[in-house]
């Protein structure tokens, strides 16, 4: 339940606790004035002594006495109000969400024009604040068969405004709509193999469209076979588990026209198949999924807000595993495109059912293809674990695309493809292509052997081998899946739709 106030009345407050901003230079404004008038000119001494700090992201948390409901002001600092950024705000309430999961009130009210800027307004904060307090609060449950740390679900949010109620509260619910499809991919990444398999992906695929009211199909292997997918077909040969094509379909207009693809890699696991993976290299690739659940994280969103732009996903997926009948280094296998592969590394596995996902997206009429995988440990060893990595055929395409990354504050950064690179994809003396020119530039020759199937196409490659997964809790969340790229390939679709 969300409950807003046209006026910030503090003698009022229904909740039992309050979020209040505390900026590095002393506040002096009539409304400060009144909130010390109703908890204690005190406040303001604490400030000063540094009791309550004004450092970014540190938080106070100060017990209130006398008062019917309030039991405990959250100060918040933000620092230097002027240099204030977006993601600062989210970052504090995702850590005011860790503090909520700590103390766990019924009730939170947010005293909205405390963290405003000239810049940022009422609005702008509670679609952060809600985004903030939704995945840091995010807690995967697991397996395990008994837990003394009981739920915990915040019931009411009170927001303190003197702007327009319904609007803010408007904000505050798009907030909370974005970050909870974030959550759900993260569930998805966090889920063990042997539970999610192609299968179950594909009917998490199919519940998902029924709510969202999606054209759906799950296509399993005799359809997959007849629309000649060798190339997903390879890495499924080695696995007792069926491969899955997921497709859901959002038609925003008439026509089925001016489409965006958003193509998912869906490797429930992955071994590396006879090119076998490290004994520690293999553990954790039950989140070689991250680019199907960012993908299906996006839809979760399109499907509740509704963008004026038509989407197709598409998500190829199965486990990569070790048998008999797996495929092996030297096989020549020819992909849904009709293009031979050479299969020099079995653990590219990723790019060749990126091949055939891509391949089906323009015969449905994509106009626009972007494609999210976790690819590549190159783009780990280029950028770090905190970076997407990036390639594109098209300027236009990737400027509204890095719009939205910058409004999420998912870092992005794009690398070069250039003709030398196509050469060495194109390099085989049996087939079109090789699936692995070489370690040097993995990222690049992983993205842009996706790229000879998207061909002219208007197309943007994600590789999120690196953010998709975090070693260690941070400000958003705990260790773990971190839903990158949901909120920025769902942003892109509303900045897209809004350029009709």
């Amino acid at each position: 339940m969300i409950i807003s106030t046209n006026e910030v009345l503090f003698d009022e407050i229904q909740s039992e606790t309050l979020v209040v901003a505390v900026s590095k230079h002393a506040e002096n404004t009539s409304k400060w004035e009144a909130f010390l008038s109703s908890y204690g000119e005190h406040i303001t001494e604490w400030v000063k002594s540094g009791d309550i700090s004004s450092e970014l992201k540190k938080i106070v948390k100060v017990p209130v006495a006398n008062k019917e409901t309030l039991k405990r002001i959250l100060f918040v600092g933000i620092g230097e109000r002027k240099q204030l950024t977006q993601e600062n705000i989210r970052e504090v309430f995702g850590l005011v969400g860790k503090e909520l999961l700590a103390s766990k009130p019924e009730s939170l009210a947010i005293w909205i024009p405390s963290f405003s800027t000239e810049s940022i307004l009422d609005g702008d904060i509670a679609y952060l604040a809600a985004e903030g307090l939704t995945m840091g609060s995010f807690v995967y449950e697991g397996y395990k068969t008994s837990s003394n740390v009981p739920d915990y679900y915040l019931p009411a949010i009170e927001l303190l405004t003197d702007e327009d109620s319904d609007e803010i509260v408007s904000y505050f619910e798009v907030g909370t709509v974005y970050a909870d499809a974030v959550n759900e991919a993260r569930i998805l990444v966090n889920t063990p193999g042997n539970v999610l398999t192609s299968t179950q992906l594909g009917e998490y695929a199919r519940e998902l469209g029924s709510t969202y009211n999606f054209e759906t199909e799950i296509l399993g292997k005799k359809e997959i076979e007849e629309l000649g997918m060798g190339a997903l077909l390879a890495v499924n040969q080695g696995s007792v588990e069926e491969p899955r094509l997921i497709v859901l379909k959002y038609q925003a207009t008439e026509k089925w026209e001016d489409v965006v693809a958003l193509v998912g890699k869906g490797i429930t696991f992955d071994t590396g198949g006879y090119s076998i993976k490290t004994k520690t290299g293999i553990v954790g690739m039950k989140g070689d999924m991250g680019g199907a659940a960012a993908v299906l994280g996006a839809m979760q969103i399109i499907g509740e807000l509704r963008p004026n732009k038509n989407v197709i996903a598409v998500i190829a997926s199965t486990d990569n595993m070790i048998s008999g009948n797996a495929f092996k280094p030297d096989d020549v296998i020819t992909s849904m495109s009709g293009k031979t592969i050479e299969i020099l590394n079995t653990d590219a596995e990723g790019r060749l059912v990126l091949a055939d996902a891509v391949t089906y997206a323009k015969q449905q009429g994509a106009n626009y293809i972007v494609d999210v995988a976790t690819l590549t440990g190159g783009v780990i060893t280029a950028l770090g674990y905190d970076k997407t990595g990036a390639l594109t055929n098209n300027e236009k395409f990737f400027e509204t695309f890095m719009e939205a990354s910058l409004e999420t504050g998912e870092f992005t950064w794009r690398l070069p493809l250039t003709e030398s690179d196509k050469k060495r994809i194109r390099k085989s003396d049996v087939a079109d292509l090789n699936n692995s020119p070489g370690s040097d530039g993995h990222m690049i020759f992983g993205g842009g052997f996706v790229g000879e199937f998207v061909e002219e196409t208007p197309w943007i490659h994600l590789d999120i081998a690196g953010t998709s997964d975090t070693k260690a809790a941070y400000d958003f969340g705990p260790k773990g899946g971190t839903g990158v790229m949901v909120r920025t390939l769902a942003t892109l679709i509303e900045r897209m739709a809004e350029e009709e």
